[in-house]
């Protein structure tokens, strides 16, 4: 029988044991002989047991008035029976006799292969050891760390000790040792499979009941982590694949297919707006066969991997345009378009010429690109300092967002139909459409009359399509009709120029800054809208064929351009001055400390306290933007920042869109309308907790899990219940946990997506056709 650490035994020797038992029983005496011969005293332990619960499970202190010092517990001894002072040499001889004898025989019982005792006798062990934790009084700190030495030193020492065990080097210390050996690696053994962090990734949160206990657990921490365990098997349980007729590029909210064909109508591209299922998805989109981590940025504008996104059509019907062509284990985009063959870069310039108020990236820094096919306009404008919304449906041009997303271009898939663009009013500088298909001129103009309402006053629509330089009968009545739409809309039609290199046109038209040529209107029509319609009302609302008046009030939004950039990016609007800030401080003063606040937390935490290579980051999404202070502080970096204003907060994307930013409302109790796999990094600051109040929270990570690319990084910032949730579902996701903190109130957390799938699938039947 294995003895347990707080059992006697009184020397003598059983029948029962074998010569071998009895022959290192011996050896086992002269070597104590040995000892006690040569040492007067009881060896002081250099270290010191850097946890609480360690010194009241295993330590046997020696105590003076003053101070007091750590030994190593060889006896078990209550504290009681713990002698005052150095002197008493036998006794402490005596036990140590004991002692020896005691780790003799459970090595002997080892290495005669009595394997289901030992494990009997270690669990006995341990629930002694809870027990004797629970009945002593805790230490207080300064005993603990009295002598100064670090976690390190004894984790090290442990390990040493441990070697010297399987060396049969058989000291005092090593016999102690080895009593504890099994347990040790019992506990790196559940520590490992409950997935705690180690070394250096090990968070704050988990130091006081974890980090600082060295080779032993505590109570504690073991119901944490059991708690923890069933919560993840329970979360874990219900990961599937997608069984969906999409596959790998499955947007649940415009994949319905169900909700699709019972349809009345398609005629206003109704098929291609959103139609989310019933209940969000919780199963995990599939990756393509042979799926890389992408390109990096500049690189991936020009090329991605083929197996990434392994769609042919574009190149086969818009290869010759240079939109994208299949070259070897690539996707290749020459940077053309349908109307600049030659490069987008010579159309850019040319759009310039043709009128330089236009000013790219200081007048005009956000743009709206109406569809944008491969988004090589929007790509190439990065080198103006000018950030495009481009957006395309999800429709025949397949995979033409993905493509833009896969190459680190900002893009949506959205469609102009029966409902608004998910945008305040007046916020884009600039508006463009080169062949986009949109038939601006029907139905009284809703459409355009849609782009009037996100075009700021005095910004910018330029047209570049076939009515405006060709003479065939249906572009001519295209021209006249847009013509007779654009002057009834008090658009100003400033010039109209020719790009002989690739051989189109282009007309540029002005939003008007007051509303003196609307009451000058002979007829009212397009109507204005009624006083009670809100412009900034965005999500799900139905298109109307009105147009709203212009602000003419000096402290409102729109009555004056923003600064130029980058200044814009830096100080509060001037229409902030009369409202009152998201955090309760008047608005400018609260815009100011969101600004510094991210600034600091980035610099202080993001940029190097992560395990995150910015250099690898590209596509960035702030899931609950606020003021856009965390894309301000981004502004250095090779990144661009799509910043969600979901539908229940307060409705700052006029302020983001103010500062040079882009960004989007969203309600993340539904899918988001991008494609799988299109973003580097997520940030969501206290985003989760409001969620779970009204939707899953399992149905918020599966949608995390599909926005986000193989490697890619969460950041999340919540309550302390939120964050321990989420460490939970990463865990069962299999994603790496990088940094993990939280306090009572608060915590943070950093996670990363692997390339771990289910091997379990679940078919979706609202998305199989």
């Amino acid at each position: 029988m294995a003895f347990g650490k707080y059992s006697r035994v009184d020397g003598r020797k059983s029948s029962s044991y074998s010569s071998t038992v009895s022959v290192v029983v011996f050896v086992a005496f002269c070597l104590v002989g040995i000892w006690m011969f040569m040492s007067s005293t009881v060896p002081v332990q250099d270290q010191d047991v850097p946890s609480e619960e360690t010194v009241n499970e295993v330590n046997h202190q020696i105590m003076s008035d003053n101070d007091s010092k750590q030994f190593e517990d060889s006896s078990g001894e209550s504290s009681q029976d713990i002698t005052k002072n150095d002197g008493n040499d036998s006794d402490s001889g005596t036990s140590e006799e004991n002692r020896e004898e005691m780790s003799s025989r459970e090595q002997s019982e080892v290495e005669t292969g009595s394997q289901s005792e030992s494990e009997t006798a270690e669990g006995n062990q341990r629930e002694m050891i809870a027990k004797e934790s629970s009945d002593e009084e805790p230490k207080s700190e300064a005993e603990n760390d009295g002598d100064g030495n670090k976690e390190g030193e004894n984790v090290n020492s442990g390990d040493e000790e441990e070697n010297k065990f399987e060396r049969g080097e058989n000291t005092n210390e090593n016999n102690e040792k080895d009593e504890v050996v099994s347990l040790e690696e019992k506990v790196e053994q559940d520590q490992d499979n409950h997935s705690e962090q180690s070394g250096g990734e090990a968070s704050e949160l988990l130091k006081e009941t974890n980090v600082e206990n060295g080779a032993w657990s505590t109570q504690a921490v073991e119901s944490q982590n059991e708690k923890k365990l069933q919560q993840t098997s329970e979360i874990q349980s219900g990961w599937k694949v997608c069984n969906v007729s999409a596959g790998p590029d499955y947007i649940p909210c415009l994949d319905n297919v169900r909700a699709i064909r019972r349809l009345t109508s398609t005629k206003h591209y109704e098929h291609r707006e959103r139609h989310c299922p019933d209940e969000p998805p919780t199963c995990l989109v599939p990756l393509p066969k042979g799926y890389k981590v992408p390109v990096k940025w500049p690189t991936s504008r020009d090329k991605i991997w083929y197996y990434n996104i392994p769609h042919t059509k574009l190149a086969e019907v818009k290869g010759h345009q240079n939109w994208v062509k299949v070259t070897g284990e690539y996707l290749t985009f020459p940077g053309g378009g349908t109307q600049f063959k030659n490069g987008a870069l010579h159309y850019i310039d040319f759009i310039k010429k043709s009128l330089p108020d236009i000013a790219w990236g200081k007048r005009s820094r956000v743009i709206l690109d109406v569809g944008c096919g491969v988004a090589s306009f929007g790509g190439f404008l990065f080198e103006r300092d000018v950030l495009a919304m481009s957006f395309a449906p999800k429709d025949e041009h397949e995979a033409q967002v993905q493509f833009a997303l896969e190459r680190g271009i900002p893009a949506v898939s959205a469609v102009m139909g029966t409902k608004r663009l998910p945008y305040p009013s007046a916020v884009f500088d600039l508006v463009h459409c080169a062949r986009c298909r949109v038939p601006w001129h029907i139905e009284g103009g809703k459409l355009l009359l849609e782009l009037n309402r996100v075009l700021r006053p005095g910004g910018y629509f330029v047209w570049s399509a076939t009515p405006v330089y060709q003479k065939l009968p249906e572009d001519v009545g295209i021209w006249q009709a847009m013509t007779r739409l654009t002057k009834s809309m008090c658009w100003e039609l400033v010039t109209i120029n020719k790009d002989r290199l690739n051989a189109v046109g282009a007309a540029i038209y002005r939003k008007p800054s007051s509303n003196e040529c609307y009451d000058n209107r002979r007829k009212n029509e397009p109507p204005l809208c009624s006083e009670s319609d809100d412009p900034n009302a965005a999500w799900n609302v139905p298109l109307e064929a009105c147009m709203h008046r212009v602000s003419e009030d000096a402290s409102k939004r729109g009555t004056s351009w923003p600064l130029q950039w980058p200044s814009r990016l830096e100080k509060p609007p001037y229409w902030l001055k009369s409202q009152d800030g998201v955090y309760g401080k008047p608005a400018p003063e609260d815009f100011t400390a969101d600004y510094k606040r991210w600034k600091k937390v980035f610099s202080e935490s993001y940029m190097n306290g992560m395990g995150i290579n910015w250099s690898s980051i590209r596509n960035v999404m702030d899931m609950r933007a606020v003021y856009g202070g965390f894309a301000a502080a981004l502004k250095d970096f090779k990144v661009w920042v799509m910043n969600v204003v979901p539908i229940d907060s307060s409705d700052t994307l006029p302020i983001i869109f103010e500062r040079g930013l882009i960004g989007i409302y969203h309600d993340w109790c539904e899918s988001f309308n991008t494609y799988p796999r299109s973003y580097d990094l997520l940030h969501a600051d206290h985003l989760l907790s409001s969620l779970k109040k009204r939707c899953s929270i399992k149905a918020v990570m599966a949608e995390a899990d599909r926005i986000l690319r193989p490697e890619g990084k969460l950041i999340v910032r919540d309550d302390a219940e939120t964050i321990s949730q989420v460490e939970s579902m990463a865990k069962s996701l299999k994603w790496k946990i990088h940094f993990v903190f939280s306090n009572d109130k608060e915590g943070l957390l950093c996670v990363e997506k692997t390339f771990w799938r289910p091997k379990e699938a679940e078919t979706i039947k609202s998305a199989i056709i």
